[in-house]
């Protein structure tokens, strides 16, 4: 049976992915079990049984995603790979990545890699072959061109880390394409060798019993073969508040539509071992995400990420109000083909953390909303115990590209498991400074009113219950303005999730049939168990809470 039979059926037990918690770790910052500051394959592994042992004492997850773990020369942090098929020391080895897949199969946790394979580093042995001379065989691996008849680059293309995206190359006298760091040469997907070559590598990671992949900037892997200029964007200018890369509408680089073949193809190989999935890197509205998965098809990526709620790649992050997140949560339901799921994110390795952004009396609502929407959402490492952006001074920064004033280190520092010097991350000094030590994993493990405790509440709950694992979706209309309210339904049971956005109480009055379901999970400790009185339910500020028939 495959994944699209599985999707219109409505089997009882669908596939993993289909509504399964994505945990997404930053490999540096997780656990380091060497002493050397930074974290490491083997840290991780010591740390399973956090995510999931089996018991609703663990988190619950049940998939973990890497950020990139490949040998590298760390110019964009593991984004410029120079072996495909290793582990960068930094982190281990093979056999450390061996070690980790099983250890997290005995645990039922399924474990994403992050592919690149829009560009390489200039350091990788394909680029060098490529740049040694204009009749190298692997010259047409990357994208060579002469200068524009008058001189210069070939066209205006931008990088996204802000310049030219086009570097030229004295030996050979031609320019190169590099949508990043100039380190970051564009694999030419164009090229037969590159796809199967590119193919190959993922089949690799596949026969050692990797689960899938996490795709970066999947939707720029092929490109106008005219290779036009793109228009400039109106919105943009200097003060504008918008860096440079959106200084024009990424046209002909982006979204092309012969893109969607190279997603079939990696969908293919994917389709050759049972049960694995890709997640694809992708921007554009609900309508773009859609046809990644295929259309009505679903022959394309299994999911696709949804960054309307996470906002800040050009669009703003989503005010924090009801309206605001009601308005994009419909746009994308309704686009949606029959039989997908979305894939919802409120924090990931290039955004501020959703405490620094909304405040932290937004955290709990924000936890729910994330685990009780449909499809399958993913959990930035930290998120679960309110980790905010730590401030970096220039001394301490780390990121080598940084595209913005402040870099993406904030969102990067090390994991807070307890609170003595190192953290509990390493005996050692960490690679990046520590935030608030009061914020930790051990001084909110036990606290029935902890965010941790309400993160591992609603994830167990949505494994026991189809209707918020796997149902149907339908926002209110009918609610207070501050109130986002919605229903799931599944398998003769409902859940009616209430979410209050603002600082002050709210009333939601209850249908006939949910008027006497009683709370299963509130962000509010002590709740579960009450019945709402009056045919409503009461709300206190920044509270939600899930209802079950």
């Amino acid at each position: 049976m495959t994944d699209t039979d599985s999707a219109r059926r409505g089997d009882a037990a669908p596939l993993w992915w289909r509504g399964g918690v994505v945990y997404q770790i930053y490999p540096r910052s997780f656990q380091d079990s060497n002493g050397d500051g930074i974290g490491d394959l083997r840290g991780i592994l010591s740390r399973l049984d956090y995510l999931n042992d089996g018991s609703e004492r663990s988190l619950g997850i049940d998939a973990i995603w890497l950020s990139p773990t490949f040998p590298s020369p760390m110019k964009d942090f593991g984004y410029d790979v120079s072996d495909y098929r290793g582990v960068h020391p930094d982190f281990g080895d093979l056999a450390a990545m061996d070690d980790l897949i099983a250890a997290c199969h005995r645990r039922d946790i399924r474990l994403l890699l992050d592919f690149v394979p829009n560009h390489s580093s200039d350091q990788h042995p394909w680029f060098v072959e490529s740049r040694s001379g204009r009749h190298n065989p692997k010259r047409d691996w990357y994208y060579w061109r002469d200068p524009a008849p008058g001189g210069g680059p070939p066209n205006n293309w931008v990088s996204a880390f802000g310049g030219g995206a086009w570097q030229w190359d004295a030996a050979t006298g031609q320019y190169y394409l590099h949508s990043f760091l100039k380190e970051q040469p564009d694999l030419n997907w164009r090229n037969p060798e590159v796809v199967a070559a590119m193919h190959d590598t993922l089949r690799f990671w596949l026969r050692r019993g990797i689960d899938g992949f996490r795709i970066d900037v999947m939707g720029m892997v092929l490109k106008d073969p005219r290779m036009r200029d793109n228009p400039p964007n109106p919105e943009w200018g200097p003060d504008a508040g918008m860096p440079e890369r959106f200084s024009q509408i990424w046209l002909y680089n982006r979204n092309w539509p012969e893109v969607i073949d190279a997603v079939r193809g990696i969908r293919a190989v994917l389709d050759e071992f049972p049960e694995r999935m890709a997640v694809g890197e992708v921007f554009g509205p609900p309508e773009t995400l859609a046809w990644y998965l295929g259309g009505e098809a679903l022959d394309g990526l299994h999911l696709a990420f949804d960054f309307h709620l996470i906002g800040g790649y050009g669009t703003g992050h989503t005010p924090w109000n009801a309206a605001a997140f009601r308005e994009r949560v419909d746009a994308g339901q309704a686009a949606l083909p029959a039989g997908a799921v979305p894939a919802y994110v409120l924090g990931n390795h290039d955004q501020s953390r959703l405490v620094s952004r909304y405040g932290r009396e937004a955290a709990p609502p924000a936890a729910m909303l994330l685990l009780t929407l449909p499809g399958t959402p993913f959990v930035y490492y930290g998120e679960e115990i309110g980790m905010a952006d730590v401030p970096i001074d220039e001394a301490q920064a780390r990121d080598p590209a940084r595209h913005r004033a402040i870099g993406r280190d904030p969102e990067r520092t090390p994991m807070q498991w307890d609170a003595s010097a190192g953290a509990g991350f390493s005996s050692g000094p960490p690679w990046l400074p520590l935030g608030d030590p009061s914020v930790n994993v051990a001084a909110q493990t036990n606290g029935a009113g902890s965010l941790l405790s309400l993160y591992r509440r609603l994830i167990w709950l949505r494994k026991r219950s189809a209707a918020l694992r796997g149902g149907s979706y339908a926002s209110l209309a009918e609610t207070p303005a501050e109130v986002f309210a919605f229903v799931r339904e599944a398998a003769r049971q409902r859940a009616l999730v209430a979410i209050n956005f603002a600082g002050k109480p709210a009333a939601l009055r209850l249908s006939a049939d949910l008027a006497n379901a009683p709370i299963a999970c509130s962000t509010v400790a002590g709740r579960q168990g009450e019945y709402p009185a009056g045919g409503q339910l009461e709300l206190g500020p920044h509270e939600g809470c899930v209802l079950l028939t």
